[in-house]
């Protein structure tokens, strides 16, 4: 096992730290949650990571997106978030998909990843993620932050969680409240960071069925069954 993983234990044992490596993530988005949710997986030694998202970083992101800077704004968000892995973790491997998550490209781009990430900003992208993910077999990580709030789920194959979530009418943006604050996404990629771990390591209980929502302003988190 590398040194440079050696604080990870006994968290995760040698044996979790050493596979990780062989694992491979998807990260559906490269903003606010997608960011830190791919640094945290580069840096506990996720062997593979796909980033896919079809923006640039332009100033509104600078108040919460981690990759953002003043000297790379109009860059892909992807590519500046390879870069950035590559000096914090060069032994991972990262795949950059400069494309918007469709019918079309779904399935290639999902097939052969371990899990998941919804990182997305809008529910039509989410509801069509976790379609394809349920088709493909893969487990699906959600998160979606507004305001001082934050939401986490965990979604496993033939689960229909976020269709329950986001059933009736809702808007095209989406988020359990208004705004977006830089600790409200660092604290929920977190949270969504830990829920990939336990799928990797099946290790721990995972947020199946449920929805945790975190209340930053209140310091209230609560769990709520889904099904």
């Amino acid at each position: 096992m590398k040194t440079r993983y050696a604080p990870n234990v006994p968290a995760l044992s040698r044996g979790e730290c050493e596979s990780l490596a062989e694992k491979s993530v998807c990260v559906i988005g490269c903003g606010g949650l997608g960011g830190y949710v791919t640094e945290l997986l580069a840096r506990v030694g996720v062997g593979r990571l796909t980033l896919v998202d079809p923006d640039v970083f332009k100033e509104s992101n600078l108040n919460r997106q981690l990759f953002a800077t003043e000297h790379n704004l109009g860059m892909r968000k992807v590519e500046v978030a390879a870069e950035r892995i590559s000096t914090v973790n060069s032994s991972v491997a990262v795949r950059k998909i400069p494309e918007s998550l469709s019918e079309e490209n779904a399935a290639r781009l999902l097939t052969g990843h371990d899990v998941a990430v919804d990182a997305l900003d809008n529910i039509p992208t989410r509801l069509l993620l976790a379609k394809h993910c349920r088709n493909l077999s893969i487990p699906l990580v959600h998160g979606a932050i507004g305001g001082w709030y934050g939401q986490v789920s965990t979604i496993l194959p033939g689960d229909n969680t976020l269709e329950l979530l986001y059933q009736g009418d809702w808007e095209e943006t989406d988020g359990p409240g208004s705004g977006s604050l830089s600790f409200s996404a660092a604290a929920t990629a977190a949270i969504e960071c830990g829920e990939v771990l336990k799928l990797l390591t099946e290790k721990g209980e995972v947020l199946s069925k449920r929805l945790l929502v975190l209340d930053m302003l209140e310091n209230q988190n609560t769990i709520i069954d889904l099904h």
